[in-house]
């Protein structure tokens, strides 16, 4: 590497780099079918190679990226949203401008996106799931830095379907909030000209592992007109959820969920509690009946002293048959979201090569190849700051799957622009 080289690049880059290309020397001789040495320029860009070595699980690849990772720059999509104009932004940041194909625009989401933090994960994600048939409700916590939510207010301003929810709730973990959020994303969907036919919600670290176009052709496939909300009748172990009243706290920047010795009336209606994911799919004729009808208005009243409700009211209601494109005899199927809890170790996977936060995965290097393995149409959780490789690799990989066979022609500014946005690796 030269001077003139180490100029360019900024002295701090330059030794990184150099580390990892002595590594990559040493690791070549011990596995010669990783040849990433001279395809390596600077760790902000990452070679097909080495992703597609990562996806292989190669040791070798393990090492070279998490060198890479150590050396990565921060990041800067706060100040470049709030200084860059939406032309800019828009094609920085590869958002793809038309529907990709005739199924694709006959058949338009919804999606409600939670967020609170890590802004480039939030960025990624919307990156990824943009296409202008869709509509896209953001709900911004109100804990909230001001210039976080000014970030995003500029970046869905760019947009016509893009748009933050206009009542916003200070979510807690565990608590009714977190319900209420995507209840108000919910009720400003339904007065939307867009006639989207799901509406499937996420938080800021998920991530797709399915392209629109899969993600169309399941629902009107084996959920045509069905909502997904895996779960089962509420197990015992779970019934302290429901059983004494839980308060929300919020003060000084802590903000939780406490059981009180108020012992709880049982749901109205009678109602048969289920227990499951947050996290779903669901016909618009379901949440148009949601919104209006007496008993899921007193559940949801029911439900707001209760311990995460956002984990059994979909589920429950959902499983009634009154309700358009119920469910009652589903399980734990659906396949919406791909995570590895910690008490499944050695049952549906392998270990976690991140960490756990919360007893959930936040993903590593080591755990691409399970990724791209899954049958889910998402994935959670992502961390770029710690991980930023394991997004780079997904989202470069996910573009080129959605440009597969588009029935446009396709804009440069839709592939990243780096050395292998044209490979076809996948």
């Amino acid at each position: 590497m030269s001077l003139l080289g180490c100029a360019k690049s900024g002295f701090i880059i330059c030794v990184g780099l150099s580390i990892v290309l002595l590594a990559i020397n040493n690791i070549n001789q011990i596995e010669n079918d990783l040849n990433a040495e001279a395809e390596i320029k600077e760790c902000g860009f990452y070679p097909g190679e080495l992703c597609k070595a990562l996806y292989e699980g190669k040791p070798a690849a393990l090492v070279v990226g998490n060198i890479c990772q150590e050396a990565l720059p921060p990041k800067r999509e706060g100040p470049i949203i709030l200084e860059s104009n939406c032309s800019t932004l828009i094609y920085d940041l590869h958002f793809i401008t038309e529907p990709l194909s005739a199924e694709e625009a006959d058949y338009p989401l919804a999606y409600i996106l939670t967020i609170h933090k890590q802004l480039d994960m939030f960025v990624k994600l919307l990156a990824a799931i943009y296409t202008p048939q869709n509509i896209y409700c953001v709900h911004v916590d109100r804990k909230s830095p001001k210039t976080y939510e000014r970030a995003v207010r500029g970046l869905a301003s760019c947009f016509h379907n893009v748009f933050l929810s206009s009542r916003q709730e200070t979510v807690v973990y565990a608590g009714f909030s977190r319900l209420r959020a995507d209840i108000n994303c919910m009720e400003d969907l339904v007065r939307s000209d867009v006639a989207w036919k799901h509406v499937i919600n996420l938080c800021g670290q998920d991530f797709p592992m399915k392209t629109n176009r899969e993600i169309v052709q399941y629902l009107k496939g084996k959920w045509s007109g069905s909502n997904l909300t895996p779960g089962v009748i509420q197990p015992p172990h779970i019934r302290y959820r429901t059983q004494v009243t839980y308060k929300e706290f919020v003060h000084m920047g802590k903000s939780y969920v406490y059981p009180t010795k108020e012992e709880k009336a049982g749901p109205p209606h009678n109602i048969t509690l289920y227990f499951g994911t947050a996290y779903y799919a669901l016909t618009r004729n379901f949440v148009e009946f949601v919104l209006t009808d007496r008993k899921a208005k007193d559940l949801l009243e029911w439900s707001q002293d209760t311990y995460s409700p956002d984990e059994h009211y979909w589920v429950t209601l959902n499983r009634m048959k009154e309700f358009p494109g119920s469910t009652p005899d589903a399980g734990w199927g659906g396949n919406i979201r791909a995570v590895k809890w910690r008490e499944q170790e050695g049952v549906s996977h392998s270990g976690c090569s991140g960490h756990y936060v919360r007893d959930i995965c936040v993903y590593g290097l080591g755990d691409l190849r399970w990724l791209i393995d899954s049958p889910h149409l998402f994935a959670n959780k992502f961390d770029p700051s710690r991980y930023g490789l394991v997004t780079d690799c997904l989202e470069r990989r996910y573009r080129l799957r959605v440009l597969d066979g588009v029935e446009v022609p396709v804009k440069q500014s839709w592939y990243f622009q780096d050395e292998y946005s044209t490979m076809s690796w996948q």
